[in-house]
């Protein structure tokens, strides 16, 4: 008998698996903070023996070499990556006993990186599953494009045949469990549905629908930018990261909070964008700890700047924390927990702005005001307002100035990162309203929706 156990990081929309048999587990991708594979590994009554990686990450730091370090397992590694710390070197056809009856072989399957390994779980000789991390996910795969811009399109046509080659080798009925492909900006398109196998995927993947050529050029095409902070996982990984310490950060009084948004520091308020739009500290940030709170802040803040977290209770900063070790932001320079009208000093007033709908926005009229699209390229080239300005919000902090005068309707797809964005522009001094809608509703709401 065995088991497969996921664990899922909604935030960055990856999964990491713990699976093993009656006495003994492998680990596989693990989170930075990976408590819950001990806490997974101790419900099940097994100890964890192997931890394995599919590849170096790009979109999260690993808590692969500190969970060998703490549990005693083997560490492995593909052979290919280049890395800083001893492990144990993995090549394509090895195998390592998990527990009794069940083997871990590894499968070479480069493109997502050009070292990237693939494993097979067999039990009793026969592939079970198969944890294909940035290859094979499921109706795509991973993005071929963030290992070095020369080597895009060689490691998308690798892509491909490794896709084929996991069809290939093993039974329809092996289950497909990646670690990207949940909103992991890892993937080439997010995934179409929770689970799948290898059959599955013969009929649905277009990595094995489609010839070689036509699905490189459908995927260079649908390449997005990468998020910012990818560029500093990879060395992270690669040099072996530090242990997490989620200890609590140095409480910051409103004084102390005045003094850091005056020294150009980022202030983030984590609370909800409708509490936020309310009333807010003049100057501070809102990324919803509820959003992906984790991608789009250490996308769009200036690596290293120091950044202090404002929470409405101790659960939301703690779970806030966590979120950020996983992506390298490691301790916040200070925090406060409470409401906004304590993190500002005496005397001086909350700011504000307001909130609307598509249906706002058009009763209002798009002719007097400036209506800002924050959403990717994809998403416009789907449908826009018509007239509308486009500035992706991972974007918008470097670009404000190109934001025309006047008073700025902001929105995105569903409301999320139009907050994001008001903030940014209420700190910014200008007027701004936050569209907080589904797109789908301006349409509805009579607004010129062109495609393009």
């Amino acid at each position: 008998m065995f088991f497969i156990d996921t664990i899922e990081l909604e935030g960055l929309g990856n999964r990491h698996y713990l699976a093993g048999g009656t006495d003994t587990a492998v680990a596989v991708d693990p989170p930075r903070d990976f408590d819950q594979v001990l806490a997974a590994a101790a419900r099940r009554g097994v100890r964890i023996t192997h931890v394995v990686e599919t590849h170096i990450h790009n979109d999260y730091v690993t808590g692969g070499l500190e969970l060998a370090r703490v549990t005693g397992a083997a560490y492995l590694v593909p052979a290919g990556a280049h890395v800083s710390f001893a492990r144990v070197p993995v090549s394509d056809g090895d195998t390592v006993t998990v527990d009794a009856g069940l083997v871990l072989r590894a499968v070479a399957t480069p493109g997502h990186t050009p070292h990237h390994t693939a494993y097979a779980l067999e039990d009793q000789g026969t592939a079970v599953a198969a944890f294909t991390g940035g290859s094979l996910l499921i109706g795509t795969v991973g993005r071929p494009d963030l290992v070095e811009p020369r080597l895009t399109e060689e490691l998308a046509r690798a892509q491909h045949a490794s896709a084929h080659r996991l069809a290939a080798e093993l039974p329809d009925a092996a289950a497909v469990l990646p670690t990207h492909g949940f909103g992991s900006f890892c993937s080439s398109a997010q995934a179409e549905g929770d689970h799948t196998t290898i059959g599955r995927e013969k009929s649905a993947n277009t990595a094995l629908t489609t010839d070689v050529d036509s699905f490189v050029a459908e995927i260079l095409a649908g390449l997005e930018d990468v998020p910012a902070y990818y560029a500093h996982m990879g060395p992270a990984n690669a040099a072996g990261p530090a242990p997490v310490d989620l200890t609590p950060p140095a409480v910051a009084d409103a004084g102390e909070i005045a003094d850091r948004l005056a020294a150009g520091e980022w202030v983030v308020d984590l609370r909800n964008r409708v509490a936020f739009a309310e009333g807010h500290v003049a100057g501070s940030f809102n990324f919803e700890a509820d959003g992906k709170i984790a991608t789009y802040l250490a996308w769009m803040i200036p690596w290293g700047k120091p950044v202090t977290l404002l929470a409405e209770s101790p659960e939301q900063l703690t779970a806030a924390q966590r979120e950020l070790v996983r992506v390298g932001i490691d301790r916040p320079a200070a925090a406060a927990v409470g409401t906004a009208q304590e993190w500002t000093d005496e005397g001086t007033s909350l700011a504000s702005f307001p909130r609307s709908t598509f249906a706002g926005l058009a009763g209002q009229g798009t002719g007097d005001v400036v209506v800002l699209d924050v959403r990717r390229d994809s998403e416009r080239a789907d449908g826009h307002i018509e007239g509308s300005v486009h500035i992706p919000v991972h974007q918008l902090h470097q670009r404000l100035g190109e934001v025309p005068a006047g008073t700025v309707w902001v929105h995105c797809a569903g409301g999320m990162r139009a907050g994001i964005a008001a903030s940014l522009l209420d700190a910014a001094g200008r007027d701004v309203v936050a569209v907080d809608d589904g797109f789908d509703s301006a349409t509805a709401a009579g607004l010129p929706v062109v495609t393009g």
